[in-house]
């Protein structure tokens, strides 16, 4: 009896440790969502700078409420995303060798710094080329009125979008890494992969050519990078 209460004192307490680090997480996240709704005009004028001032609009009563909340939701998990990384890996460490830390930070960090970069590109460059070009069929007879929630979606997806595509040449590297990519095979198979890229771009992006276009010239020099970080990690090993 003694030894299996001691046998699952360390699972109990494992567990008792998720908990803890899950509630602190919500916590966390919680009152990140409650700063964000606090200021959802200072957020949502970040979103529609680009439509320089083009007003949105709502079509049902509960729709700029829910489209706010959301945009809440959205800023919430951002801000409060440090505290809920340094809960996870709190969690995970202590179980983890020295190497295989350095090797989850080093893909973190890079996550991180690529997916900045990517919602960067996509706000400056890409966005407003995209809205430009739909803005330029306005007429006399044609005014450009967006609603909030799908405009809102229409933003969110778009920068989503990018800043995942923007974690191509850390993904490679990754791969060529522990050996189940080669140089010689990104470079053997560069016609099948422009051919994925093209699907890729058509599935992750706001459905219109003009952002599977722009989507699709960042992919191509992504995975040229690719190909380098990979020799790179290869000359490492």
């Amino acid at each position: 009896m003694t030894k299996d209460k001691e046998s699952t004192m360390p699972v109990l307490e494992h567990l008792a440790e998720l908990r803890l680090r899950l509630l602190i997480s919500a916590g966390a996240l919680l009152v990140a969502i409650i700063f964000c709704f606090a200021y959802i005009e200072f957020i949502r004028g970040i979103l529609t700078y680009p439509l320089e001032g083009l007003r949105l609009i709502y079509l049902s009563p509960p729709e700029a409420f829910m489209a706010n909340l959301r945009l809440a939701f959205v800023g919430g998990f951002i801000v409060s995303s440090p505290v809920i990384i340094y809960e996870l890996l709190a969690f995970a460490f202590p179980g983890l060798t020295r190497n295989e830390k350095i090797f989850i930070i080093s893909i973190l960090l890079g996550a991180i710094f690529l997916f900045l970069n990517g919602v960067v590109f996509a706000y400056y460059v890409a966005f407003p080329f995209t809205l430009g070009f739909f803005l330029q069929f306005a007429a006399a007879q044609l005014e450009p009125r967006f609603t909030i929630s799908e405009y809102i979606s229409f933003v969110l997806s778009f920068h989503l979008a990018f800043g995942v595509v923007f974690q191509l040449p850390l993904v490679t590297w990754a791969l060529g890494k522990v050996g189940l990519l080669s140089t010689q095979f990104l470079r053997s198979h560069r016609k099948i992969a422009l051919l994925i890229m093209l699907i890729l771009s058509s599935v992750i992006t706001p459905p219109d050519i003009i952002s599977q276009v722009i989507m699709l010239v960042p992919l191509v020099l992504l995975y040229e990078i690719g190909i380098i970080m990979v020799m790179i990690s290869e000359k490492n090993a």
